[in-house]
């Protein structure tokens, strides 16, 4: 089955529980979306989100929100404003881990991009560590349970094109502490085969650490649509030994079609579902969180996709 029948057959079998888009309060004239995974700290929630105008593009901040209702979320005054795109967070020990896209000009045109990477123990004190390679975003970490750190990257080129078949690979590779961490290390990850087809693209979006001590990846995986000419992001998930490097259980968990209806920045991005995160519900079900359109944050109930792994370890994803 290709990835086309996939999503049809997704669709046509998806039942909407309980879906909506988020609020943003504070932020008046710009969209937010793209956002981080949920996390508590100090017993409230947060998150960060990509705040952008509609009309504009490479002109993006990164900005800390509190949650302070249901779906609603409000802009922490005074909090630091960082200059990149499509933030992301990991809980590593004792520090919080902050990234996102580093887009860079040059005379008004790109040049090139990377993930700029943020650590601290104090969500309102994190400070500059490292930055991954050239052309790479979707660099994703995970603690994993003999204390090391797990490394995902996102390679993607016409090299990786034409060897590969796909625009884009994921590699995985495994550091002793944050310390070790490098462009160099991310750029050598070793990929992991297979994930995505010919003229398919994706990446690691937010990954955790399970309770049989393998990895639960949330991801996208992408094509662009023959008849529509549309770019499809659809949300996918996997789990990943970080012993043998097996992954197992990859399938689609959500498609532009299980979230809410709302506007695209582009006609392109009509279809468009960009993983962002997962909260646990006291239902049994979990919220997936994503990123529509490149104007809206949304999330929709579905089942848990780990089913048979144990339950996610870290104890600041778990909002309730």
């Amino acid at each position: 089955m290709n990835l086309v029948e996939e999503k049809n057959k997704f669709e046509q079998n998806f039942t909407l529980v309980d879906a909506a888009i988020l609020s943003f309060k504070g932020v008046d004239g710009f969209d937010v979306y793209n956002c981080s995974q949920p996390f508590l700290y100090q017993g409230d929630a947060y998150l960060f989100g990509r705040v952008e105008r509609r009309g504009e593009w490479m002109r993006s901040w990164i900005r800390l929100f509190k949650r302070t209702a249901v779906d609603e979320w409000t802009l922490v005054p005074d909090s630091m404003i960082y200059t990149m795109e499509d933030p992301y967070i990991s809980i590593i020990g004792d520090e919080i881990v902050m990234g996102g896209t580093h887009v860079k000009l040059d005379q008004s045109r790109l040049d090139t991009y990377f993930t700029d990477l943020y650590r601290g123990k104090k969500l309102d004190d994190l400070f500059y560590f490292t930055s991954g390679p050239d052309y790479m975003k979707d660099i994703r970490l995970v603690a994993l349970a003999d204390g090391r750190v797990g490394v995902f990257s996102r390679p993607r080129s016409e090299d990786v094109l034409a060897k590969y078949g796909s625009e884009s690979m994921v590699g995985f590779t495994i550091i002793d502490s944050l310390a070790d961490l490098s462009g160099k290390v991310i750029e050598e990850a070793d990929y992991l085969p297979g994930l995505f087809s010919d003229n398919e693209w994706g990446g690691c979006n937010q990954a955790f650490l399970l309770e049989d001590g393998q990895i639960g990846v949330l991801g996208h995986v992408s094509f662009t649509d023959p008849v529509a000419k549309t770019a499809v992001y659809m949300n996918m998930s996997f789990v990943l030994n970080p012993k043998t490097r097996e992954y197992a259980d990859y399938h689609l968990i959500g498609t532009r079609h299980a979230f809410p209806a709302g506007p695209a920045k582009k006609p392109k991005l009509v279809d468009c579902a960009f993983t962002t995160g997962m909260v646990p519900r006291a239902d049994g079900l979990v919220d997936l969180y994503s990123g529509l359109g490149d104007t809206l944050e949304g999330r929709t109930a579905i089942a848990y996709p780990f089913e048979g792994h144990g339950d996610i370890i870290c104890a600041q994803y778990k909002i309730q």
